[in-house]
């Protein structure tokens, strides 16, 4: 019965439910039995040195970016969620339930920076082959190759079994739509910023350059506010810029000299040399009339990110990381992240040989689109015994046709698979838009994204695992608590 105070219902009144235990078939609880904790826990322990304040534990640093990534929370708001919820604090290894937050919401990015992406995919590996274990789609390796064999220790004469699915996506980053106008007076405006601080250490007593910064404001205004303007008019607006920031540059190029450059911050040296590449770039397009450059810059304050043309319908270009991704029996790996754009055909071969260190065999079929259909990756399958997805190359005989045609549907019915896998992970977890501002944090990120995803999945396989069976017409029940000692014991 709450006791209530004039009508209100106080804190105090409230019950608190933790005397007792914490359920065991919450989700939080079955997915930190499904994390290998104690053994990353070693390859975390080994990035700090003895001296120095002590680190916060590896499955706080750990926990904290999975439930980040599952609820798709802000660094903030997942600091809040731990404060405020029992089961995320066992899931973080809290030992009792505390109202004061665990650590700051800064440290969220520290984490981030420690961790590494070859740690995440030594996870992914690990519940790989526990998932492995429980499933009976995929082929178990047979003795002397599987999961993490060296290429000499693969049984070559084993038949090809199981199917590899591949195909290629983009992570778009965060970052406003890139036009060359906007990104122009982006800089003009640095610049400037610059200019009025080394201006002011350097305590001179003449006349401030001249940069027009109110005139290059107006002329900037002016062309934006019209609405459908002509290619005349972009090219004039983007003469007009580009003048300005050459004017900028030069002045703070010549304070420089005087100053030297430890005037600036790093932050501003790095945004500087970023900028010197932007207006080469934009001035060598505006003489040639073409709008492709090297390694073009897209955002200043992430100058790593590339426009990858995608071709899709709706959204030709994408801006973020290109990323090949295979997967196994609904498990997911990335196999190439790259910033740049890529031809994910020619990691065809590489693909291949990956799944054959896991398992210790090569895979029976490789679902895949057209594009992996190329000579090069075709005459790779025939040798190995592969059949690769699609139509052969070549009129096919009348007689085959129907038998043709039908593989074809079923080859794109499974392939559909990877399609939902990413469909899941940019509607349903943040892979549609990466928050992360660093090049490093940004593929942590990604890779949290797809570790999410696959202890999800895992999750499932456990349960059905324990729950498919029957004894004596019964259903297995299998306690919660043993996951842990059933995954890494």
């Amino acid at each position: 019965m709450y006791r209530r105070r004039d009508g209100q219902m106080t804190v105090e009144d409230f019950i608190l439910p933790f005397s007792g235990e914490l359920r065991q078939d919450n989700r939080w609880v079955k997915l930190a039995g499904i994390v290998p904790w104690e053994a990353f826990e070693e390859k975390y322990a080994s990035l700090f040195g003895e001296v120095g304040n002590p680190a916060k534990p590896a499955r706080m640093a750990l926990g904290a970016l999975l439930i980040q990534a599952k609820l798709k929370t802000t660094d903030e708001e997942t600091v809040l969620q731990i404060s405020e919820n029992v089961y995320l604090q066992y899931f973080i290894g809290q030992k009792e339930y505390q109202t004061k937050p665990p650590f700051d919401p800064s440290m969220m990015v520290f984490f981030r920076k420690r961790i590494t992406t070859s740690m995440l995919e030594w996870i992914n590996e690990e519940i790989r082959k526990k998932q492995d274990s429980l499933s009976s789609e995929t082929p178990q390796a047979p003795p002397g190759g599987g999961a993490g064999s060296t290429n000499a220790d693969v049984d070559t004469s084993a038949a090809n079994r199981g199917q590899l699915i591949l195909d290629a996506t983009c992570a778009p980053q965060d970052i406003r739509y890139p036009t060359d106008i906007q990104l122009l007076n982006e800089a003009r405006e640095l610049l400037e910023g610059m200019i009025d601080q080394l201006w002011e250490q350097a305590n001179a007593g003449g006349k401030k350059p001249r940069t027009y910064r109110k005139m290059a404001r107006w002329d900037f205004l002016r062309f934006i506010k019209r609405r459908k303007p002509s290619k005349q008019k972009i090219r004039s607006a983007i003469r007009a810029q580009l003048g300005y920031v050459r004017r900028d540059l030069q002045i703070v190029d010549q304070l420089l000299m005087e100053l030297g450059i430890d005037s600036l911050t790093d932050a501003q040296v790095e945004k500087l040399i970023t900028i010197h590449r932007l207006y080469d770039q934009q001035q060598q397009m505006y003489a040639t009339k073409t709008h492709h450059a090297a390694d073009r810059i897209v955002s200043i304050s992430q100058p790593y990110v590339r426009p990858i043309v995608r071709g899709k319908a709706g959204q030709e270009t994408e801006f973020g990381a290109k990323i090949l991704v295979s997967m196994v029996n609904g498990h997911a790996t990335i196999e190439r992240l790259s910033w740049d754009n890529f031809n994910e055909s020619v990691d065809l071969k590489e693909s291949i040989e990956a799944y054959r260190v896991r398992y210790g065999f090569y895979p029976a079929v490789v679902l895949a689109d057209k594009l992996f259909r190329n000579r090069a990756n075709l005459a790779f399958c025939k040798k190995h015994g592969i059949r690769l997805s699609g139509l052969p190359l070549g009129r096919p005989k009348i007689s085959d046709a129907p038998i043709v045609k039908r593989t074809e549907l079923d080859d794109n019915a499974r392939r559909n698979a990877i399609e939902g896998k990413f469909g899941q992970g940019k509607r349903r977890y943040g892979l549609a838009r990466i928050m992360t501002k660093l090049k490093h944090t940004s593929e942590v990120s990604i890779h949290m994204q797809f570790l999410v995803m696959n202890l999800e999945h895992c999750l499932r396989a456990l349960f059905s695992f324990f729950t498919e069976g029957s004894v004596l017409g019964g259903i297995l029940q299998f306690p919660t608590s043993h996951i842990a000692c059933f995954f890494f014991s």
